[in-house]
C-alpha cells in the first residue's frame, strides 16, 4: 500500500521536474537571445534577475523530486554497516531530521511571502518585479518538499512498524557504494 502510494508521489514530480526543467530551458533560451542581442548591439535586459528568479523557483521544486528519487546525499559509513532494520531506522530518522528542518524553512519563508504581498512589493532593479511572482511559487515548492518528505517519512514509518523494514530502501534509502566499504 505504501509503495503505491510512493510510486504516485514519484510520477507526480517527474511531471513537476518536467515542467520545471521546461522552464530552465526556456530560461536558458531568454539568456541566449539576449547574449546574442548583445552582440548585435541590442539587450533584452534583466536576464540575470530572471534566470536567479527561474533558479530559486526550479531548486525549491525540484528538491522533492531529489528526494524521491534517492538523490539527497546522505553520509552513510554507519548505515551501511548495520542491519536491515537499523538501517531502516536511520533512514526514518534522517528524513525526520530533513522534515524538520525543510518545514522550518517553509514557515520561516511564509512572512516573507506575505510582506510582499501586503506591501506590494517590487524588486530593487530596472525590472521592478512584483516580489509575489516570484516569492509565491518558491514558497509553494518550499511547502511541497516539506509536504513530500512528511508523507515519505509517515509512509515509510509504517512500512517498519508493519515488519517491512527491508522496504524502505526502495523508498527512502541511501545507496551508497556498498563494495568500497567491504
Amino acid at each position: 500500500m505504501e509503495m503505491i502510494w510512493i510510486d504516485r508521489l514519484r510520477r507526480l514530480n517527474r511531471g513537476i521536474a518536467l515542467l520545471t526543467g521546461l522552464m530552465l530551458l526556456a530560461c536558458a533560451g531568454f539568456v541566449l537571445l539576449d547574449i546574442t542581442m548583445r552582440r548585435l548591439g541590442g539587450s533584452l535586459g534583466g536576464t540575470e534577475e530572471i534566470a536567479g528568479y527561474a533558479m530559486a523557483i526550479g531548486t525549491a521544486w525540484g528538491m522533492a523530486y531529489t528526494l524521491l528519487e534517492l538523490g539527497h546525499v546522505r553520509i552513510d559509513l554507519l548505515r551501511a554497516r548495520g542491519t536491515t532494520l537499523v538501517r531502516a531506522l536511520a533512514d526514518i530518522f534522517s528524513m525526520v531530521v530533513l522534515t524538520a528542518t525543510v518545514t522550518f524553512i517553509a514557515v520561516q519563508a511564509w512572512p516573507v511571502v506575505a510582506r510582499s504581498l501586503a506591501n506590494s512589493s517590487r524588486a530593487n532593479t530596472p525590472l521592478e518585479t512584483p516580489l509575489a511572482w516570484v516569492q509565491v511559487p518558491w514558497f509553494a515548492g518550499w511547502v511541497w518538499f516539506a509536504t513530500v518528505s512528511a508523507v515519505l517519512t509517515l509512509l515509510a514509518l509504517s512500512m517498519v512498524l508493519r515488519g517491512r523494514a527491508g522496504e524502505t530502501e526502495a523508498a527512502i534509502g541511501a545507496f551508497a557504494e556498498v563494495d568500497t566499504l567491504q
